[in-house]
C-alpha cells in the first residue's frame, strides 16, 4: 500500500482510535472489538512496554485492521514500528530526524504541529498530514481553521488529536482540512484492561454513525 493509498483509507474511516494497551493478551479482542464497531484502524501509541508486540498481533491475525504506531517519539521508536509491522507512524511533535528517516525508511509518518511554523518546517520536510496536537487545549476547531487557511492551497491536512471526543467529533469532521481525527475516548486503557470490548464496539459504532451522517 502506497502512503496516498494509506491516507485515502484513513480519509474514508474519518477517526482513528488511539490507544494505549498494557498487554498483548489484549491485542486480538481490541481489534475484533474496533471490527465489529465499524473502524478497522488502531493507533497504537509507544506509551506502553507492549506497544510493539501488540502492534505485531494484530498485523498478523486480523491483516484487514489498518494499524499505525503513536508517540514515535525516537528514531528507535520508528524502526521498532516498522519492524512489527506498523503501516503509518504518528508522533505528538515534530522531529526532522525521524521524519527524514521516516521518509529514508518509505514510512508514511505524521509528525505533530501546533504553529504555522511547525506546518512549513514539515513542509519543507516533505511532509502534508499533520497531527494537531493538543488540539483542544491548542485552540480546537477555531484555531485549526485559522493554522489551515494559509496552507489549504498545498494540499494539508490534519489529523487533529487530544479533546476530541464523540460530543465535538462533528464539528471537527465539518472542518475541509481534517483527514481524520484521532481519539482516544473510544477504547479507554481502563476499558481494555477490563475487556469491556462491547462498551468500546458501541463507542466506534456511535461515532462511526457521527461521520456517516454527514456524508
Amino acid at each position: 500500500m502506497t502512503a496516498n493509498e494509506l491516507y485515502e483509507q484513513i480519509g474514508r474511516l474519518r477517526i482513528v482510535p488511539v490507544i494505549a494497551i498494557e498487554s498483548p493478551e489484549h491485542a486480538l479482542p481490541l481489534a475484533d472489538a474496533l471490527l465489529e464497531g465499524g473502524l478497522p484502524v488502531a493507533e497504537i501509541t509507544f506509551r506502553t512496554e507492549a506497544a510493539a508486540a501488540v502492534i505485531e498481533r494484530i498485523v498478523k491475525a486480523r491483516p484487514n485492521v489498518l494499524v499505525g504506531a503513536g508517540t514515535v517519539i525516537s528514531v528507535e521508536n520508528l524502526r521498532r514500528a516498522v519492524a512489527c509491522g506498523a503501516q503509518f507512524g504518528v508522533a505528538p511533535g515534530l522531529n526532522p530526524e525521524i521524519v527524514r528517516e521516516a521518509g529514508a525508511l518509505g514510512f508514511p509518518f505524521s509528525p505533530g504541529i501546533m504553529t504555522p511554523t511547525d506546518i512549513e518546517f514539515a513542509l519543507s520536510l516533505g511532509v502534508k498530514v499533520l497531527k494537531f496536537f493538543p488540539a483542544g487545549a491548542a485552540g480546537g476547531v477555531n484555531m485549526l481553521k485559522s493554522l489551515a487557511a494559509p496552507y489549504a492551497h498545498l494540499g494539508v491536512k490534519f489529523l487533529p488529536t487530544g479533546g476530541v471526543n464523540q460530543d465535538n467529533l462533528k464539528e471537527y469532521l465539518k472542518e475541509k482540512s481534517v483527514l481524520a481525527v484521532g481519539g482516544t475516548w473510544l477504547a479507554t486503557k481502563d476499558d481494555i484492561a477490563a475487556g469491556r470490548w462491547d462498551v468500546i464496539r458501541d463507542r466506534c459504532r456511535a461515532a462511526v454513525a457521527i461521520a456517516g451522517s454527514m456524508q
